[in-house]
C-alpha cells in the first residue's frame, strides 16, 4: 500500500514539469515568431516627391525598417504600361549579434527622361522596399509607394524686350522681358540675382527687373535673363551691357582725439563687447560694425514690395555735398594711415537739424539706430528699389508707415560715425549700393527707366 502511494506521488510531481517545458517551448516559439516572423513593414517617407518631372529631376527618399532591417529597395517609372528601372539596392542581413544590416537608408536618384525614353504626360513612380522578416514564405514584409507625376520637359519661352546698353560700377538699370510657364525668373548679373516683377498686373507675362552693379566691378562676366518652370526646366537668354568705368575717387579722413572721445562712448553703449584703447575701439567700429551694418542693410532689401510706388526723379536734399558715392577713404590718426573704407552714399550738409524728406514714395522698413549709420530710416519703393537716410538726430516715422515723396521723416544730425551735422543718403537696388546721382537725375530716369517702361506696356 505504501509503494502504491509512492508511485502515485511520483506521477503527480512530474506533471508541472511538462507544463514548464511546454511554456518554455511556447515562449521560445513566440520569441522566434516575433523575432523572425515580425510583421512590421518598411517605412517609406515620400511626402516631398514632386508633382512634375523635368528633363532631369533629382529625388530623395528616406526608407527604414528597424526590426528586421532592409533587404531590397527598387524604384521604377511606369508609363503607358511600360516599366523603366531607376534604382535597385540590396542590403546585407543583420548578424545574430545585432551587428551589420541596414535599418535606415536615404536613397537619392535622378530621373533622366531622355535616358529612360519617357514621353510628355502622365507617369507613375513605383518604389518597393522589403525587409528580412521570414513572413511571406521568407520573402519578408513589403511596402510599396505609388506616386503620380507629370512628365514636362518643355522649357519656358523667354524674350527680352529691353536691356541696359551701358552701365557703370555702382550704376543701375532695367531689363524688361516676357516669359511663360514659370515659377521663378529674373536677371543674373555677375552671380547676383535680381528678381522680376510684373508689368500690367502680369496679364501679358511681361516683367521688369531692376539691376545694379557693385561699385568695385571690373568686368561683366554674366548678364542673363532666366526662367524656370515648376518641373525645373530652365531657359537662359544673354544680354550684353557695356561697362563704363569711371575714375576712382579718393578722400582723406583725419581722426582726432576729440572725435574719438565724443564717438566711442556712443558705440560702447550699443556694442559693449568692444575692447582696447580708443583707436582699437574705433577700428572695431569702422571695420567689424560697418561690415555687420552693411549686411543688415542688404538683408532688409531681400523682401521688396511687388509694386512700383515711386515716380519721377528722387528728391535731393538742399545743401552742399560733403562726400560722394564710392569715395575710397583713407583714415589718418596723428599722421599715420590706420584704415581704408569705401563711402557708400552721398553726404549733404544744410542747417543744423534740417528737415529730411522722403526722396520718393515708399514704405518705412527700418527706423532705428544702426551702428555707424546712427539713427537711420530706410524706405522700400517697390520692386527692389530702396533709399536710406542716416546720422539723423530725430526719427519721426515708424516701420510700416507709407510716405509720399516730400514727407518729413526726421531731422539731420551727428548720430553714428558722423563728425558734423549732415545727412548720409544712399540708394540701393536689390541690396546693392548704387550711385544716388542717377536717381536724382530726371533725364537719367526718363531715358533709363520711364521711356522703356512706357514702350513695353503697349
Amino acid at each position: 500500500m505504501a509503494r502504491i502511494n509512492r508511485i502515485r506521488r511520483k506521477k503527480r510531481s512530474s506533471f508541472p514539469f511538462f507544463i514548464i517545458i511546454a511554456l518554455l517551448l511556447a515562449g521560445a516559439g513566440g520569441y522566434l515568431y516575433l523575432t523572425y516572423f515580425e510583421g512590421e513593414k518598411p517605412l517609406i517617407a515620400g511626402n516631398d516627391l514632386p508633382e512634375f518631372i523635368g528633363k532631369t529631376t533629382d529625388l530623395s527618399l528616406a526608407i527604414s525598417d528597424i526590426k528586421s532591417g532592409l533587404r531590397t529597395i527598387k524604384a521604377i517609372v511606369i508609363q503607358n504600361g511600360e516599366e523603366k528601372e531607376i534604382l535597385v539596392q540590396n542590403f546585407q542581413k543583420r548578424q545574430k549579434d545585432g551587428t551589420g544590416g541596414t535599418a535606415k537608408k536615404t536613397i537619392k536618384f535622378t530621373i533622366d527622361t531622355k535616358a529612360l525614353k519617357l514621353k510628355e504626360g502622365d507617369a507613375v513612380i513605383h518604389v518597393k522596399a522589403t525587409d528580412y522578416s521570414f513572413r511571406g514564405f521568407l520573402k519578408g514584409n513589403v511596402t510599396e509607394l505609388f506616386h503620380n507625376v507629370i512628365i514636362d520637359t518643355k522649357p519656358p519661352k523667354v524674350s527680352i524686350i529691353h536691356s541696359e546698353k551701358y552701365i557703370k560700377p555702382g550704376g543701375a538699370g532695367i531689363v524688361i522681358y516676357k516669359v511663360d510657364d514659370t515659377v521663378k525668373h529674373g536677371v543674373m548679373l555677375n552671380k547676383k540675382y535680381h528678381p522680376g516683377f510684373s508689368l500690367n498686373d502680369g496679364s501679358d507675362n511681361k516683367y521688369i527687373s531692376y539691376i545694379g552693379l557693385h561699385y568695385a566691378t571690373e568686368e561683366i562676366s554674366q548678364a542673363t535673363v532666366f526662367a524656370e518652370d515648376i518641373s525645373g526646366n530652365r531657359t537662359v537668354k544673354p544680354f550684353a551691357p557695356i561697362l563704363k568705368k569711371p575714375k576712382q575717387k579718393t578722400d582723406t579722413i583725419r581722426v582726432g582725439d576729440g572725435f574719438l572721445s565724443k564717438k566711442i562712448p556712443e558705440f560702447e553703449e550699443y556694442y559693449p563687447e568692444m575692447e582696447g584703447d580708443m583707436i582699437q575701439k574705433y577700428l572695431y567700429s569702422n571695420r567689424k560694425i560697418r561690415k555687420e551694418n552693411n549686411q543688415k542693410i542688404h538683408d532688409l532689401c531681400m523682401n521688396p514690395g511687388p509694386k512700383q510706388l515711386w515716380s519721377g526723379s528722387f528728391i535731393r536734399m538742399a545743401g552742399s555735398g560733403k562726400a560722394g558715392f564710392a569715395d575710397h577713404r583713407t583714415y589718418f590718426y596723428k599722421g599715420n594711415a590706420i584704415d581704408k573704407q569705401v563711402h557708400l552714399g552721398m553726404d549733404i550738409a544744410s542747417t543744423k537739424h534740417a528737415e529730411i524728406k522722403a526722396a520718393g514714395t515708399g514704405t518705412v522698413i527700418f527706423s532705428d539706430y544702426l551702428g555707424i549709420y546712427g539713427n537711420m530710416v530706410m524706405l522700400d519703393h517697390g520692386q527692389g528699389i530702396f533709399s536710406l537716410y542716416s546720422h539723423l538726430s530725430q526719427i519721426n516715422v515708424s516701420n510700416g508707415d507709407t510716405l509720399d515723396k516730400g514727407d518729413i521723416l526726421g531731422n539731420s544730425g551727428t548720430s553714428g560715425m558722423a563728425g558734423g551735422d549732415h545727412l548720409h543718403f544712399s540708394m540701393l537696388v536689390n541690396g546693392i549700393f548704387v550711385d544716388p546721382k542717377e536717381w536724382w537725375d530726371k533725364h537719367w530716369i526718363d531715358v533709363t527707366i520711364a521711356g522703356p517702361l512706357a514702350d513695353a506696356k503697349f
